[in-house]
């Protein structure tokens, strides 16, 4: 049974999906991108990344498991730990290896896993039924210059006329201020009347866009099958193996060091001050001595070589 599927679902809901004994896909929200130099615009979508120190089984991915397929969540986790043994093979003997829809695994030269996201799927539910489009460039065109330049290859010149007679100017400055009066008032009415046309169209595009908004609402925020909720029926473990990232004794440094963590994908944790008054910060907890002791040689291997494993239950 291939676990790709079951991925994917969660990733279009949860920030982070853990394949216990693997690792763990982050998503991160990414905003509208332009392109300018291809005249590409690309919609917000959610950036997929790999922690290769996140393995404790948080119960997300076997519980969906279990819950899609209609079968014991202890079959669940052995289905995932079976494709993570097949994947594990895959990079040993070929040295690269896909997820289908999520991403490529490859091996580097100190022999560390390098994650590669595909960039086919859009796990952003907001950006459903958005896509990618070209736009060309906008041509806009100097018409003052041309004018310009026709002025200049076409001067107006000015050819005085004769004077004609006293009454005859007379009749034309009659015959001049009775166009221009009807001139103006024709103006004027059809200058309403192009008014009122451009209120109706600007009416009209006004409740079509309304009605085209309502649809594109519709068509994206509208799933006819969401997928069911997963709810976690592990019960609570007693962790009491802890990575420990650093003791600090300003407490502010100790918060910038959890707060980094979190951004890492870690599950860290902050301890209250010891008796030294000094304060403990955690990559993580885990139930199982195994757990802690492999991912505290990991992080050592390509974190903090200074990382150290705490036993105490707290």
């Amino acid at each position: 049974m291939k676990i790709e599927p079951y991925i994917s679902q969660l990733l279009y809901r949860y920030q982070c999906v853990t394949v216990p004994g693997f690792g763990a896909f982050l998503t991160e929200y990414q905003s509208a991108q332009l392109d300018e130099s291809a005249h590409s615009f690309y919609p917000p979508k959610k950036m997929i990344s790999f922690n290769p120190f996140i393995k404790n089984n948080d119960g997300l991915l076997a519980n969906h498991l279990a819950q899609t397929e209609k079968i014991a969540y202890e079959i669940a986790v052995n289905v995932i730990q079976n494709e993570v043994s097949e994947w594990k093979n895959k990079i040993q003997e070929l040295g690269r290896f896909s997820v289908k829809n999520i991403g490529e695994f490859t091996l580097n030269a100190e022999k560390n896993l390098v994650f590669i996201p595909a960039d086919q799927v859009n796990y952003l539910k907001e950006s459903f039924g958005l896509s990618s489009f070209v736009s060309p460039a906008v041509k806009r065109e100097e018409y003052k210059q041309v004018i310009e330049t026709l002025e200049e290859k076409a001067p107006i010149a000015f050819t005085p006329e004769k004077r004609k007679s006293y009454k005859a100017l007379k009749f034309a400055a009659v015959f001049t201020l009775s166009l221009g009066l009807t001139g103006a008032l024709g103006y004027k009415l059809y200058d309403n009347y192009l008014t009122q046309i451009e209120r109706e169209t600007l009416l009209v595009q006004s409740n079509v866009q309304k009605k085209i908004n309502q649809k594109i609402q519709e068509a994206t925020f509208f799933i006819e099958n969401p997928l069911p909720s997963v709810t976690l029926t592990v019960p609570n473990q007693k962790m009491p193996y802890h990575v420990v990232a650093g003791v600090f004794r300003i407490e502010s440094n100790a918060e910038n060091a959890y707060q980094s963590l979190l951004k890492l994908g870690f599950k860290a944790k902050r301890l209250p001050a010891n008796k030294h008054g000094m304060f403990p910060v955690l990559y993580g907890s885990f139930s199982s001595y195994t757990d802690a002791q492999d991912t505290m040689k990991d992080i050592k291997k390509l974190d903090n070589k200074d990382a150290w494993l705490l036993i105490e239950e707290l």
